[in-house]
């Protein structure tokens, strides 16, 4: 698997994916304390979507695309303006040519009390996100490993925000590093929001990382997922799926509101699926 930002910005994961990103930001922006949001993946930060990366897959086009185009329910075009908004501002000459990652989402939504630390390993990549974001007194972009992170940058000054944890899955492992990398944060602050986004494509794999989240006893995670097709052989990305631990009080139902809609919008004609229970209660 492979799922580095570029090849996949604005597909159908990114859809779901940076719609709940945008609930959980929109609730911390509910009371005037300032929060920190530390996105350990965080790529280049904005991608063109008629690049050789992204026009290799096409993937946009089935994804945001997709969103942008369908007139939406009153109630869910409430949940989804944040986003849809952060995507209009950077392509403000109308259509569709750049999509923002999550670090230029959450850099968009911030208020000047909050602040941004970006993640981010792939040698060019940390170049790109630093030049995206020269001279940014809000945003710190940082050349580090994201699983050591977990372990040395939580809890944040504020001790308020979100840990958003968005791996490419270009290893064997991660859905491992993922459930360490939890425990391993949420022992040093377990008052934080975390939000681990992970694909979709072998079932079985799914389970066994939703068997060692349980396996942790760390209360207060909720589980959202979205299958747009069919398991298929030999195995391709079929879903998405975001763990979220300690998540607003709204964002179950707000999930009820959005997710069928985004289910209709982005899935293959009939094959539409979405799942949202507690891995763990309180």
């Amino acid at each position: 698997m492979n799922y580095r930002h570029a090849f996949h910005a604005g597909n159908f994961a990114d859809v779901v994916k940076h719609t709940i990103l945008t609930r959980i930001l929109a609730y911390l922006m509910r009371k005037d304390a300032a929060f920190r949001v530390i996105d350990t993946h965080a790529g280049v930060g904005l991608y063109d979507l008629y690049g050789d990366q992204a026009e290799r897959t096409g993937e946009w086009l089935e994804g945001i695309q997709r969103l942008m185009e369908k007139p939406l329910p009153a109630e869910a075009a409430d949940l989804l303006e944040p986003y849809v908004e952060a995507v209009r501002a950077q392509n403000p000459d109308g259509g569709l040519r750049y999509y923002p990652g999550s670090p230029f989402i959450t850099r968009h939504m911030l208020r000047k009390q909050d602040r941004l630390m970006a993640l981010e390993l792939h040698p060019s990549d940390v170049e790109a996100l630093r030049e995206n974001f020269a001279g940014d007194f809000q945003t710190r972009v940082t050349h580090l490993d994201a699983w050591a992170a977990l372990g040395t940058h939580v809890p944040p000054k504020e001790n308020r925000g979100l840990v958003l944890v968005d791996p490419p899955f270009e290893e064997k492992g991660e859905f491992n590093r993922m459930a360490q990398g939890l425990a391993k944060a949420h022992k040093r602050w377990p008052g934080g929001t975390y939000a681990f986004w992970y694909p979709i494509k072998d079932v079985a794999e799914v389970a066994t990382y939703i068997k060692a989240l349980k396996a942790t006893g760390i209360p207060k995670i909720l589980r959202i997922e979205l299958t747009i097709r069919a398991p298929s052989n030999p195995p391709r990305l079929h879903g998405t799926g975001m763990i979220v631990v300690n998540p607003p009080y709204v964002l179950e139902e707000e999930m009820r509101t959005v997710l069928p809609v985004l289910a209709d919008i982005l899935s293959d004609e009939g094959r539409e699926k979405w799942l949202l229970e507690w891995v763990a209660g309180e």
